[in-house]
This record gives C-alpha cells, structure tokens and sequence, in this order.
C-alpha cells in the first residue's frame, strides 16, 4: 500500500471539474456537459462500480471504517476523488487506516539523508567559443585531446556542503540560478553526468551508502527536472495510469475481484483531483507541436507522473516554473500532506517562492556561487541573517530576502553594519561555518549517522519493504518493482494507446505503400514470361527488396522523439529501456504485416510474377523476415547514436553500401576484393538471392530473340543460332533460368533457405545488439550553462575568470556587480536621452473577442476596458484562461482568427496603419535565432524596424544605447545559444526585450509574462528595468503571474481579469496596494492578513485559489461599482480631449509601408543573417561536405575504373543512379535548419512586420548556392574520377570539356536537392512530414527515370511521368557526357557462342547482322563464333533511349526545374502559411464578400448578420490561421485552442492595399440595454462594429 499517493485538499482546485478514469479504466462511460458536470451515459457506471469493488474490499479487509476508501457511502465525501468535496489529507489517513486493519502497515519506506564534505566538480576550459567552419577543426583537435586525457582546469560548483534532512521533512532550495542549486539535487539524487564528486563526499540515505543506493535503489530517489517531456498523443488519464501501474506494489492483499489496474485506476484518480487536472483525463498531453492541455496543466501532469513514482526520496528542480502562485502553494502544500503522513523526505528548488509556499517547508538551505551560506529551520532563518547585519524590507517574503543575500544590489543593511556584514560568497561561507546554527546542524548530523549507520539495520529494512513490493518473478537487486515480462506487457498496453491515439501515421503508410505498389506494379504490368522480361524481373525483384528493407528506416526519428521521454521513465526506474524497446517492436508487428501483405501482394500479383503458392507465399514470408531484420538495423543505429545529427552521415553510407552491394547492382563478380565482405554482411544480399531463387529456380523461359534473327539462318543448322540472353545455349530456344541467374550474379538454387539462415540470425544479432544498447547508450546531454563567444571577441575580463559550469553567464564578479550599483543612478538619468519621449495614449473599451470552437461560439474576452499612459505601468493580471495574452494579442493587433469588437484608440483616434510599427510585442517565449550574438540580434532589429530615414549609423549607435540601458556590455557580443549552452534565463529575458527596444516603439511596449519561469533576484532585475522605461515616458502593458508582494507594488495600475475575460478590477493599485484592498474589502471579499500578498489575496478573494470559494459575482460588483462608472467618464474625457488634439500627419508615405525598411535592405540583412547561421552551424555544412566526400568515394571506388564490358557498362549507368540515393539525405539535412528560420520569422518577426516572406523564402534558398558549390566540387572529385568516366573521353581528345560540362550536371544535382528540399518544407510543419512526401516523390523519380526500366518497357500511361521527372533528364546528362563515344569489349561470360554454318566463317555468316545491328566478333575467321553484341557505347546509350546530342537540352530542362522549384517554394509559402484576407474600404464594398457585423449586449447576447454578400448567401466564411502565428492562446486548454471553419478573422492589408486604399474606420453607434434581471438601465457606451471580410472561396 505504500505506493498510495498522499494528498491533503481541503476543496477542489480551480477549474477542476467531476471526472472519469481513462479509456482502459473498466468504467468509463461518463463524459461531461458543458459546464463541466459529469453526464452518464448507457454502457455502465462507474462509481457504481468502483462502490461494489470497494465493498469487496472492505469484507476482505474485515474493516467497517467510516469515509473507508472504497466503501460504497464514498461519493460525494472527501474521501471519494470524483467528488467536489474530496480532501487528500482525510483520503490518506483512510488508506493508512486500512493498511494497519489489514496488517500491511509496515511495507512503507523512509529515505532521510545526511551529507558532510560534499563537494562537485567538473571541467571547464572557461567561456567556449562559438564552433564556426573555420575554426570546427580546431574544436575537433580539442575533442581528441579531450579524449586523451586533457580535461582542461578544474572547477569547482558546490563546495563543502553539510547538512541533514530527517524522513518526513521539507528542504526548500534557494538560490539564483547558477548558484548550485540545481547540482545539488541532481548530486542528491545520483544524477552526476557533466561533474564528479569529491572522493571525500559523504552521503548517508538513511543507512545506505551512495552507491548502493543509486545502483540497487535507483527510483527511490528521484530528480525532476522543469522540462515537461511526455508523449503528446497520449492523453492524460493513460499517461498517469501508467505511471500509477508501472509502481504499483506487486504483493498487496486485494480482496476478490480488486484487480492491480483497477488499483492503480483509483491512484491515478486520486493524482489528478489533487493536482486539479481531472478534467484533463481524456485531452492530449501535447507539446509545442501537438495541441493538448495548457503549459500550466502539462506542469501538473509532470509533478503528477513523479508523484505516482511513491519515492520516498523526491527531488524537484524548479518544477513550479509556470504555475501561478496559488498553484504552486497548493503542489508544496501536497508534499506536505505527503511528507507529514507517509515521512517521505522533499527538497524543492523554487526560483520565486511566495511566503505562504515556503512556510510548509521545514528547512531552508541557501546557495551563493557554489557556497553554502546557510542550512537549517525556515523559521530560523531570517533571524540569522538579521542578526548578522541585514535588513528585511518590507512586505519582502522571507525566501526573496535570503535569495537577496546572494545579490550586492538587492541586500539591504541596517544602519552601523555597513563595514560587519559579509561582501563576497567566501566571506558569507566563512561566517556561516563560525556560526551556532551550524553547531546545532552539526549535531543533529551526528545523531542521523549514529542512528542510521551505513550498512546497518536500517538497509535491511528498506531492503525487505522494497521486496515486499517487488514481483516475485524480479530480481532482490533489481530497482523495478515489476517482472520484465510485466514491464514489457505494460509498455505494449502503452504503444497500442499510442497507436490508437495517433493511427494517422500508421495508416498513412500503410496507404502510401499500396498506392507505392500500384505505381511500381504498373510500370512493371504482366510481365512476360520471356527471355525478354529477365532483365525487368530482376529489376523488379531488386526494388521490391529495397523497398521491403527501407520501409522501416524513418523509425530513426520515432526512437529519437521518444528517446527522452523512454531516459526520465528509467530515472523513475518504471521499467528497463530495452522491455519498452521490445514493447515497441512487438506493437509495430501488426503494421509490419499489414504493410508487407498490402505491399507485396499487389506487387507480386499484377507484376506476373511466378504463380505458383509456395513461390508466392515464400516472397511474403522472405519480405517480411526482411523487413524485420532492417528495422532491427536502423534501430540499432538510432540506439548507438547520441543525436539525430550523428546518425545521419552513417545512415546515409549505410543506404548507400546496402543498395551497391546487394548484387544487382554490382554483381559478384564485379566486386572488387577490398569490398567483399561488405557483401558477407549485407542481409539484403542474402534476402535478394533468396528471391531470385525463388522467382527463377526450374523455370525456363521462351526466347524473344535470337542471333542471328531468324530469316538469316540460311542452310544453316539449330545450333547456328543462340537466345541473346545471358545463360542462354546454342541451338534451344528457352533459356533456364537458373543458368541466367548462375552466370549473371553467382546465385544458386541451393542457397534459398540457407540465406533465410542467415538472415535470420542477422535479425536476432541485431534485436539483441539494439536492446543492449537502450541499456547502454544514453541521449547527448547538456554540458550546463557555458556562455559561448565567437572565436577572438571575448572580453577581457572573462579571460581572467575561472567559470563555473552552472554559473557562467551571471555576472561576472563582485566588482561587476559593485560597479552597477555606482553607475545605476547616472544610467537612470541617461535614460531619457535613450528611450524616445512619449505623449499618446492608447485606450480600449468594450473589447469582445469571440472565436468559434467545435462548431460553437466562444467568448474569450467580455466588455473589457483600460488605456495606457505615457510613463506609467499597468499589469494584466487573471487565473490561467482568463485571456490575459489574449487581450494582448488583440490590442496589438495580432489576432488572426475571431471577431473583435470594441473601440481601441490612440489619442482618441482609431488606430492606423503605423500601429503595429509604433508599438513592441515581448513575447513570453525567448525566441531568438541561437547562432546570433546579442549585438547582432539587437541591430538586425534596429536597422530594419526603425524608419528608413534614420542613417544606418544612428540606428547602429542606438544600440549601443540599448545594450547599456539593459546592463548587456558585459554579453553584448556572446552567442544567444541554446539552454545550457549560450545565454541564461535572465539573458535571454533581457535580450528579448532589447530587440523590442531597439526597434524604438514610439507608442507604447507589450510585454507578455516578463518574468515567468524567473528567480525572485532576475525578477526583480527585470521590473528594474521595466521601471527606468516608464520613468524615461515609455508606456507598459505587462502580463505577470506569481508575483511577490514586492513586485506587485511596483506596478501604477491593475486590470484584473476572471475566467472568461472578465473584468473584475481595473484601476490603481495605491500605495502598499491599499487602493486594491480597499476595493475588494468593500465589495464582500474577506480582510487582507497583514504581511499577505496582494496578489494572492484578491485570487483567493474571487475564489481562483485552489481551496477557495467566492459566491459574489465579481464581474457584475465591477460594473455596478462607482470605479467603473469612473473608468467610464475618464476613458470618455479622454476620447473627447485627445481627439481634439491635431492629428499628426506622417512626414511622408512610408510611415504608413507594411515594412520600415525597403524591400531590397531587407533582403540583405536577412540573407547576411542567413549565411552567419551557415557558417555557424559547421556540423551542419560539415556533415553535408563529408556525405557528399563519402558517398563519392564509397561509389567511385566501389566501381573503380569500371571496364567497358556490357556489365561494366550497366555497372557505370548504377554509378549515376546510386549518386541519385543521395538525394534524400541531402533533402533531410536542409529541412531542420530552414524550420529553425521560418519558427523565428513566424513567431516574432513576422507579426512585428520586421521583414518580408519575401524577402525571408529568397535568403534562405540562395543561401545554399555556396555551399551547393563547393559540395558539387568534391562530389565531382570524388565520384567521377575513380569510376573512370573521363576514360570515355580520351577516345574522343574531349576530356576537359565533357569533365566539365559532367561537373555543371552534378552542380545541378546539389541544387536541385537544395531548392526541392524548401519546395516541400515550405509549406508543411514539421521536418518529418516533409521528408516523408519527399521520399514518395524521390521513389517515383527514381522509378520512372528510364534506369530500372526503360521507356520503351513502359506502359504507355505512364509514359508522362518519364518526361516530367526529373531525374530523367539528369540521368540522361551524366550518362551520355559520361560514356559516350567510347569503344565496348565483352567480358568472356558475355560473348554468345554459337558454331557457323557449314562452309562459312562467322564474319560471313552474321556480316548481315553486324552492318545492320553492330556489334563484333572475336575472330570472324573461325567457325566457332564468339560474338558480342555491342560494340560502341553509343550502342548502349540508345538502349537506354540517350543520346549525347541532348545533353545540353536535359543541361536547359533541369535548370527549369530549379528555377520552378524556387517560384513554387515561395507560392507554397504563401498559399499555406501566410495570412491572407482582404481589406474593407470602408465605402462601398463590391459585391463578392461578406461582411459581418457583430453586436454584444452585457448578458453576452450576440447578434450577427452577413451584409453585402453579393448573392453569394448568408455566410461567414472560414478564416485561415498560420500555423506559425503567435495568436496562440498560450494558457488555455486543447478545447479553447481548436478553431474550427466558420469564423470570420481580421484581413491582414498588404503594402499595394494600404498606399492605395482608404482606411475604413470602425462605425461607433449608441445603444441602451436593458438587464433583464435587474430592470436597471445599463449606461449608454458605444458598439463599435468592426467589419471583417472574408477571404473569398
């Protein structure tokens, strides 16, 4: 009963709503209403059910206890968690009653710990240089020195820790980031990777050594980390009860009937009404991709997941990040409960800890720079440092003053300590380690150790509660609790979810591959059986074989997608990575089997191939062992690598050596010997052979035709006359066909199950080598915070400063730090002359927005009111979903589907055209390009947002001004990087805000959640600068959530929102917030506690905080109350004053031009910017320059100096065709990092009209032209010179000339690939699905391309699709240019052999046959002839249908083809992804669109009527949402996010529209409304009614 999750919960949380257990829980038949009430439905129910388990379980128990868990008088208690009323605390004491009753009470478990001398180290070369093209061989170098034991100089992260955490107790972590915090725990919990412990570090579980306890005990202490990393297919309620089942102890008593699921079911229940998340059960998890619930609740279902892991040790890193304050009380609250009943033992870091959070903790430790400056009671805490010398201010909660410790600027000391108090982390260290806290720590430390010696009784005891748990079937030392067999029984439960959740992909393939085998089957139709159809059979069987083996290679991209959600479940220690690796082979069998039966049978049937039931049943069987035993393959390889960039290149080469040496396209015979053995250990090579056995075995064929063709036999006998193919013997008309398959590829009869032998084999080497390796090989991880520079630009002052590996990036050092505290005064005057001087206010009054979801009409935001001021700060604040960023989105005009409605006015002016230029959006999301410098980004945005009249250099020199007002000298020139390898938190916040900045906003700045996911010290930073910006006239629109008290005082004025998009409260918040508390005090809300937050108290005054309840309608006290009427009056007076004010005319047009900059400075910078990401990303130019080397070399010398033999020939021609499988890599490698652009572009700098789509399609296609170039050179090089082809031209004095013309087609092959690779990505969303479609039309190019079979075996219908691909024409180029001109000499086996007539030499009797046909005999003196039917390669060539004199028209084709690529990329863009409407003109409207008019009175009532339409009928036409906008609604859940068709959108003008229409402005009538209720006449306002056209069908 252990793993029981213990709660405490005294009401339901906000917006948790009754809720049913998921699909697999054996009662799930309740769905729910729209308010959120449960609906039953026919098919069962399952509290009833539940009820009647539960009474088993009592008579089993022999327990009658009140509230019992499981008795049937639960619902609707606190004990029952479907019900409102349910209390976590009561649930617990339940269950632990019922263990003591049924004797199971001592199966619990305890994991307190001690740590003396603990001390963490890695090492660091200090700040990195950015890896660019130049200089990545030196990093290499690095690497291998690395490797030979040079780890550079040590640094030291946490330094001599102490400390004791009893069981049942609640350590709370603080620190900044980069203090060690998250070191700390991840040292607690065994997570080292990146650093090592000192050799004297101590750590004592409770008895058991650190070894023992992360090796046998691995899951009984566990780190959470703040990524939420989950399968987003799945939904909720199955991701938990995973969870719950894969813990779930394996020995408890359960009465009849109670099975472990149904168990595990009713802890998941009670997870999610603790967490609030019931209403989540059957929504998808979702991620940045996938829509599923908000950031908040994935949070939730995050702390859930490791809750249900019932470790007795539980580590949690930030995991708050993202919760609002109230939540983030209630989740340490929930440890509490945990801690208080089950003495499990908590440490939590929280980077932002409200006052009401920390006062569940027990005990507070506080890091400075790797030092401990304090460990002991919470309670004890600020008297100590009180003590010491410093002051706390007031209304500052007790965690932000001991974080304030670790900051110079922030501490306060009281007057007469000035010169006593500690400066640096060394001195506070130092006094800390003087101090009697710390003797009285110490003792109690001696005390954990002698009570709880390592090895002592206290192991013993763990270990028997941990067997007690434990299937019988696992091992004592094993950490799971479940046998591997349950562990992968479990994980094939989850992968049939997952498929079931998401069949789109499965059935996608299995679709795709019919119609692939339609497609190949047609072109090869009914095949003759004659010698003529041996070549085509062979060809067919071959492709068959590649496409069976390479069916499975894109379950590379699955593994690594899963891969780390598959490490964290093993951290949990839920099951072993090789029980979900078997897991996930055996869900994908059935797919495998349907795919290879819908593959092969069409294939094999309208193909004619032998029909015969064991030749076809054989082919099916063969395939699919094949299929199989590749997928092992590219598993194994996803497994061994560490990152999706290192399997690339080996995959590639991989493709490539499968396909040469599978023995068609090489055959035996033509190997050279160095390469043998890449044969032996081909599967597809035996798999082939197989098949060709098994088509060709006993079979003998009629042959087509013969030589010499019939009417020239003369007088002469049978014997004069031989088939044409080869195998064929002198004098029969049939050829066998095993002699065809002896002399053309070594193969024999023999070997047919012998190969399916070895292949199996090979497909059991290979599944046992991919599960050790998951056990094995773990992802790439993060090296932590390194700040990286570009090689040459990093200051000076960090060249003299030993970084620390999780604090690089903070500032520097104390003088830093001491310097900004002198110069913050001068640079708050210098501020004004900076940021440029505003005087217009923006203004907002009744503001709707409406959307439709499913079908229904939603409102999100209600009559919403407020304005802006010049100098002034206002925060929007309201409970997740109450439409916070959704306002902004609005105000700022970013809204791209819905209907707003409302006025919104500057200087009581509607908006105009330049509103969008004039104002900064900062979004909550820190999205910059990761290879730019922080000067970089800031002036790509100054030079091309602000006006195009401004010289460059003053744009330049403003920011400068921006990095100075934002304290970024000291990074201005650092790479922006990714996590853990560039910028930090707070960075990164600073950065995103200066790109808005630098733009010079001239109206006002937007800023959505500054401070989300920050420390209370960054926090802080943050409003100071958001200060000097309102103190320099700027005016700010903030969301914020979770604020201290302190924060929320710094703030002018309040707009409150509820669910909904209520109003609730708008105005000042008044000094100590007294002007707030005021107004809720009066209109019912209980009194504020002194000392509380305001923030947290009016969420709790309305009724949003978990455990809270209001019944005043807070929405209508605000409307009746005398501070909105004044709200009214003001924003009235302010209409009637501004708009009397001069309207400020635009010194010329471009200020009101969609973009600031012209269309050709735009294409500039971006292509600038563009290239500097290239050229930063070596791996990327790399990893392309060594595939194309590679492959090069690897066909060029697998075909070395191939002879001009037919089979030379034929060998030459694959040559070219496997330079064609290169293809698709190339593609793959350019999707990713034109995704990384386009994600930049459509989330932040398309909505701030920073640049054109233009602009941005063209930079990033000719961005490749370089590097194309250079690629071509060496695979040119590379491929074309070991083949031998420039042999061919010798015999023709063309040798330069062909070479290069050779060369210019292999040019056109990379560009090609470049440009074909951003037609498909252009307008698709993810990399994988691009690259998907990609390969079904690289499939059809190769197949129609004339190689595999010619145009003249083609069935006449698909005669087009040779024209139109392609790779016809470049087939057609290299060949040609290639061969051409060249003399041909059969090899031995290749001569026909036949004896001449009696009485005539073989010259006289085929002299005929050889003026008309070509060809040559060996000695046409003698009668025995040896003849060869080809003698010139332009022979070859028109076999083919080739010719050399159109090598320069296939050269023209292909151009076009390029040039078509790049036209039809940048339409794609458009037509997909770019928003589009048309603009009303405000006069008359022609005729063919509709308008829609929308009308709101208070209640919500809605009127909507379609004017003009034309005749066209009463429509509202659906609008179309890019899926790259930031118009997401970011904390509302899956249902508020999905927009169905039918809704209206605003149109969004291009720059020919606004020069040359009028703009239309909204039509503002006046309406009175009668309450129906009330009878009171609400006050007259005006309905702005704006007009929104609908796009035209």
């Amino acid at each position: 009963m252990t793993s029981l999750v213990n709660y405490d919960r005294s009401r339901r949380m906000s917006g948790a709503s009754p809720q049913s257990p998921a699909a697999d829980y054996p009662y799930n038949d309740r769905t729910f209403s729209p308010g959120g009430g449960p609906v039953v439905q026919d098919g069962g129910d399952e509290n009833k059910e539940i009820q009647h388990l539960a009474r088993q379980y009592s008579r089993a128990s022999g327990t009658e206890l009140p509230f019992h868990p499981f008795d049937e008088s639960i619902a609707g208690t606190e004990v029952d968690p479907n019900s409102d009323n349910f209390n976590g605390r009561a649930w617990t004491k339940a269950m632990l009653r019922l263990q003591k009753q049924s004797g199971q009470e001592n199966v619990g478990r305890t994991a307190g710990f001690a740590f003396r001398n603990l001390s963490a180290f890695g090492y660091s070369k200090g700040s990195d240089f950015q890896r660019t093209v130049d200089n990545y061989p030196f990093a290499l170098m690095d690497m291998a020195r690395g490797l030979l034991g040079h780890k550079g100089h040590r640094v030291d992260i946490l330094r001599n820790f102490e400390g004791v955490v009893q069981p049942g107790e609640m350590l709370v972590v603080l620190g900044p980031p980069g203090s060690g915090c998250s070191t700390f725990l991840k040292t607690i919990t065994g997570e080292t990777h990146g650093f090592s412990l000192s050799d004297d570090s101590y750590i004592n579980y409770q008895g058991i050594s650190y070894k023992q306890m992360h090796k046998d005990f691995r899951g009984e202490a566990i780190y959470t980390a703040e990524q939420d990393v989950h399968f987003p297919m799945m939904t909720v309620g199955d991701t938990l009860l995973f969870a719950a089942q894969a813990r779930t102890p394996q020995n408890l008593q359960l009465p009849q009937g109670i099975t472990k699921k149904m168990y595990a079911a009713h802890l998941r229940d009670v997870v999610m009404a603790t967490f609030g998340i019931r209403h989540t059960v059957n929504t998808k998890v979702g991620n940045d991709f996938v829509r599923g619930v908000s950031g908040g609740e994935r949070k939730r279902v995050s702390i859930a997941e490791a809750t249900l892991s019932n470790a007795p040790l539980q580590c949690w890193d930030n995991s708050t990040r993202g919760l609002d304050s109230a939540n983030a009380i209630e989740f340490c609250k929930t440890l509490r409960t945990s801690t208080d009943l089950n003495q499990t033992t908590a440490a939590v870091a929280i980077y932002q800890s409200p006052q009401s959070a920390y006062d569940y903790f027990d005990k507070v430790i506080v890091l400075y720079q790797g030092r401990q400056i304090y460990f002991g009671r919470t309670t004890e805490a600020q008297k100590y440092f009180e003590d010491m010398g410093f002051e706390c201010a007031k209304r500052q909660t007790v965690p932000d003053f001991l974080t304030s410790m670790t900051n110079p600027i922030e501490r306060l000391v009281k007057k007469g300590y000035e010169s006593q108090v500690p400066r640096t982390p060394d001195d506070f260290a130092e006094r800390w380690h003087h101090s009697e806290a710390r003797k009285r720590m110490l003792e109690e430390l001696d005390a954990f150790e002698e009570a709880n010696p390592i090895g002592g009784p206290n192991l013993e005891a763990f270990q028997q509660s941990r067997r007690i748990q434990q299937s019988k079937a696992q091992r004592k030392s094993s950490p799971y609790t479940l046998s591997y067999s349950s562990q992968v029984k479990l994980c094939v439960w989850r992968g049939w979810k997952r498929l079931m959740d998401d069949p789109a992909i499965t059935l996608t393939q299995l679709f795709a591959n019919c119609i692939n085998a339609l497609v190949v089957s047609s072109l090869f139709y009914n095949l003759p059986t004659t010698s003529d159809s041996l070549r085509a059979r062979s060809s067919l069987v071959f492709f068959a074989v590649l496409l069976n083996a390479f069916g499975s290679a894109l379950e590379i991209l699955t593994l690594y997608a899963q891969r780390p959600i598959v490490e964290k479940h093993q951290r949990y220690a839920l099951y072993h990575p090789s029980a979900e690796a078997f897991a996930s082979m055996l869900c994908d069998i059935p797919s495998k089997v349907l795919n290879t039966i819908g593959f092969n049978l069409i294939l094999y049937f309208m193909t004619n191939l032998r029909r015969t039931p064991g030749a076809f049943f054989f082919f099916l069987f063969m395939s699919f062992i094949l299929t199989l035993t590749m997928s092992m393959l590219f598993r194994f390889i996803a497994s061994v690598s560490r990152s999706l960039v290192e399997a690339l290149v080996p995959t590639a080469i991989l493709m490539v050596s499968i396909v040469v040496y599978t023995g068609f396209v090489i055959p035996v015979d033509y190997m050279l010997g160095w390469a043998r053995w890449i044969n032996y250990i081909n599967p597809t090579a035996y798999g082939f052979e197989s098949l060709m056995v098994n088509e060709f075995h006993n079979r003998d064929y009629p042959c087509s035709s013969f030589v010499p063709p019939a009417p020239q036999f003369g007088n002469g006998s049978s014997i004069s006359q031989i088939c044409t193919v080869v195998g064929s013997v002198a004098g029969q008309t049939v050829v066998n066909g095993d002699n065809y398959i002896n002399i053309s590829y070594r193969y024999y009869a023999s070997h047919k199950w012998r190969n399916v032998g070895i292949t199996f084999a090979f497909m059991i080497a290979l599944c046992l080598a991919y599960l050790v390796a998951t056990e094995t090989v773990t992802a790439k991880k993060s090296k932590g915070e390194v700040l990286l520079f570009r090689r040459g630009h990093k200051p000076a002052f960090l060249k003299e400063k030993a970084s620390d590996t999780e604090s690089q990036g903070s500032d520097p050092n104390l003088a830093a730090l001491t310097r900004k505290q002198t110069i913050d005064e001068q640079l708050t005057r210098q501020v004004s002359a900076v940021i440029q001087k505003q005087t217009a206010i923006f203004q907002w009054k009744d503001v709707c927005y409406d959307i439709k979801i499913k079908g229904k009409p939603r409102r999100i935001l209600d009559h919403v009111d407020g304005w802006v001021k010049p100098g002034t700060m206002t925060a929007l604040m309201g409970v997740s979903g109450a439409g916070k960023t959704t306002l902004l989105d609005c105000l700022a005009t970013r809204v791209t589907m819905g209907i707003i409605t409302g006025e919104m006015l500057v200087d009581g002016r509607p908006r105009d055209e330049s509103f969008q230029r004039k104002t900064g959006y900062v979004q909550q999301q820190d999205l910059h390009l990761e290879t730019s410098t922080v000067r970089e980004a800031l002036r790509f945005s100054a030079l091309l947002r602000q006006p195009r009249e401004t010289p460059r250099s003053e744009k330049i020199a403003y920011v400068e001004e921006v990095i100075k007002l934002l304290d970024m000298q000291e990074y201005a020139d650092a790479v922006v990087g990714v996590p853990g390898e560039g910028l930090n938190v707070e960075q990164r916040k600073r950065l995103t805000i200066g790109v808005e900045l630098a733009a010079r906003p001239q109206l006002l700045l937007f800023l959505d959640e500054p401070t989300s996911g920050l420390d209370s010290q960054t926090s802080w930073s943050i409003l100071n600068l958001l200060e000097k910006l309102t103190n320099a006239g700027q005016a700010i629109l903030c969301t914020i959530h979770q604020p201290s008290a302190i924060l929320f005082q710094r703030f002018d004025r309040l707009l409150f929102l509820a669910a909904g998009g209520k109003t609730v409260y708008f105005g000042p918040v008044g000094k100590d917030s007294n002007i707030l508390i005021d107004y809720f005090q009066r209109n019912g809300a209980h009194d504020c506690p002194p000392g509380a937050n305001p923030a947290e108290y009016m969420l709790e005054a309305i009724g949003a905080a978990p455990g809270s309840h209001s019944d005043i309608d807070w929405f209508q006290a605000w409307r009746n109350s005398p501070e909105y009427q004044e709200v009214q009056r003001e924003l009235q007076q302010m209409k009637d004053e501004r708009s009397q004010l001069v309207a400020p005319v635009a010194a010329n047009k471009t200020e009101y031009y969609e973009f600031a900059a012209p269309f050709w400075q735009q294409y500039l910078e971006t292509q600038k910017r563009v290239f500097e990401q290239y050229w930063r990303t070596p791996t990327y130019i790399y990893s392309k320059l060594i595939l194309c080397c590679l492959t090069g070399l690897f066909i060029g010398f697998s075909l070395f100096k191939a002879p001009n033999t037919q089979q030379g020939l034929n060998n030459q021609l694959f040559g070219i065709f496997m330079l064609l499988v290169l293809f698709s890599q190339l593609v793959q490698q350019i999707m990713p990092l034109f995704v990384t652009q386009r994600s930049l572009y459509e989330v932040r700098e398309r909505p701030s009209k920073t640049y054109s789509w233009k602009a941005f399609m063209l930079s990033n296609i000719l961005v490749e032209l370089p590097w194309a170039a250079l690629g071509a050179v060496i695979l040119f090089f590379c491929w074309y010179y070991p083949i031998g082809l420039y042999r061919n031209a010798s015999y023709t004095d063309a040798v330069a000339s062909r070479g290069a013309t050779q060369f210019l087609f292999v040019l056109e092959f990379i560009l090609f690939s470049s440009t074909f690779a951003h037609l498909m990505i252009a307008g698709i969303s993810t990399a994988e699905t691009a690259s998907n479609i990609a390969n079904v039309l690289f499939s059809l190019c190769l197949l129609f391309n004339g190689v595999l079979v010619g145009p003249k075996a083609m069935p006449g219908f698909w005669i087009f699709m040779y024209r139109v691909s392609p790779f016809t024409y470049l087939v057609g180029g290299l060949l040609s240019v290639g061969v051409a001109h060249a003399p041909v000499t059969c090899a031995e086996a290749e001569y026909l052999r036949f004896t001449a007539p009696s009485g005539q030499t073989c010259g006289e009797y085929l002299e005929p046959l050889i003026s008309a046909a070509g060809g040559y005999l060996l000695d046409p003196r003698s009668s025995n002839c040896e003849f060869c039917t080809i003698d010139n390669t332009d022979t070859f060539l028109s076999l083919v249908s080739i010719s050399y004199s159109n090598r320069w028209r296939d050269f023209g084709v292909l151009l076009v083809y390029i040039v078509f690529n790049v036209f039809a990329a940048t339409a794609i863009y458009w037509l997909a992804r770019m928003p589009k409407g048309k603009k009303f003109q405000g006069k008359d409207k022609k005729a063919d669109s509709a308008l829609v008019k929308t009308e709101s009175n208070l209640s919500g009532a809605e009127k909507r009527e379609v004017l003009g339409d034309g005749g066209k009928g009463a429509a509202v036409l659906g609008g179309r949402s890019s899926p790259g906008d930031s118009s997401s609604f970011s904390d509302r859940t899956e249902s508020e996010k999905q927009q169905e068709p039918g809704v209206a959108r605003e149109a969004v003008p291009s720059d020919e529209q606004r020069q040359q229409e009028k703009r239309y402005e909204p039509i503002v009538a006046s309406k009175s409304d009668k309450d129906e209720e009330g009878g009171s006449s609400t006050p007259e306002r005006p309905t702005a009614e704006r007009f929104v056209t609908a796009p035209e069908l």
